[in-house]
């Protein structure tokens, strides 16, 4: 029976530890970032991937990284077969990649060679592609440049956010990896090389991206909104207040108004002007409160939100 080391740290690398469990495919060793601060009390919480790993008493080990030699060493010394990452957040250094007997290999959230780097599937969303899937790759030094295993694809549908895609991919990577793990550890499939010449990059998410400009197109805001939905949520300001935006609708007209005009307040939400086309502002969130319907809420606070009126 092959040995296999996992690594892996937030949830999208827990489903693919849990599909490989559920396949009684068992790693020797499970590798994932230290316990982190989170929630308002700041205590050190185990990833994810730790959680499960522990559950199914499998050994967890945390480095910060592989600058120990000693962390090299034990990580050798399992004398894995192959190592799966996904979604680790570590770097690994030659003596890790090559390592295993048949290196390490990565689930990577988009269909390679586009979108290579930290953000692959809220990219493209936010770029307003139509189909995105996972690529299984082998690592090298080059960031996500390995060969090619395989791909799946999926639709991106017109509702979906970067958390439903997040949901979906996991589990078509989860499955794609479950599906083909025995072929790639006979080496019956032969990788394939990428093609550079159609590589992008997808770079790290940031919050300085959320801020709305309704001086763009209500296509382009509507992706923003949709493709930055869990984080860091779109936004947009009035009379001096951050609101935050959850869910929108694009509309063809703006009635000859300035972009961030409100157009219309009415049971379906905030109709907000852009350079081409409209917004129809659905589910919104006010400092310190909870999300709520946009149509309510501007009903309760027509002082805010009332025909005329201009977002920042």
């Amino acid at each position: 029976m092959s040995k296999i080391i996992f690594a892996g740290t937030p949830d999208f690398a827990a489903v693919h530890l849990k599909a490989l469990i559920d396949a009684e495919i068992i790693p020797c060793a499970v590798y994932t970032q230290p316990d982190r601060p989170a929630g308002r009390g700041h205590k050190l919480t185990p990833s994810p991937v730790k959680e499960l790993a522990l559950l199914h008493n499998i050994e967890v080990l945390t480095p910060e990284n592989f600058k120990n030699k000693e962390d090299v060493d034990k990580f050798l010394s399992f004398n894995a077969d192959l190592a799966i990452v996904v979604a680790y957040g570590v770097i690994l250094p030659d003596s890790i990649v090559h390592g295993p007997k048949l290196g390490c290999i990565n689930v990577h959230g988009s269909l390679l060679p586009a979108y290579r780097g930290a953000a692959p599937i809220q990219r493209a969303l936010l770029d307003g592609n139509d189909r995105t899937g996972v690529t299984i790759m082998k690592i090298v030094k080059e960031l996500d440049a390995g060969d090619m295993f395989i791909k799946a694809e999926i639709p991106i549908s017109a509702d979906d956010t970067s958390g439903s895609l997040f949901d979906k991919l996991a589990s078509l990577g989860a499955k794609t990896l479950v599906d083909n793990l025995p072929d790639i550890l006979a080496e019956k499939i032969t990788a394939k090389k990428q093609d550079p010449s159609l590589a992008t990059y997808a770079k790290k998410i940031t919050k300085e991206e959320a801020r709305l400009n309704f001086n763009d197109s209500a296509e382009n805001c509507n992706l923003k909104i949709r493709g930055l939905n869990p984080w860091p949520i779109a936004n947009a300001s009035i009379d001096n207040i951050v609101f935050k935006i959850f869910k929108a609708k694009v509309l063809n007209d703006n009635q000859g108004k300035e972009p961030g005009t409100i157009i219309s307040v009415d049971k379906k939400g905030i109709s907000v002007a852009c350079a081409e086309g409209a917004v129809c502002l659905e589910i919104i969130q006010a400092p310190g409160k909870g999300r709520v319907n946009a149509a309510d809420f501007a009903r309760s606070r027509s002082d805010i939100f009332s025909v005329g009126k201009k977002f920042e």
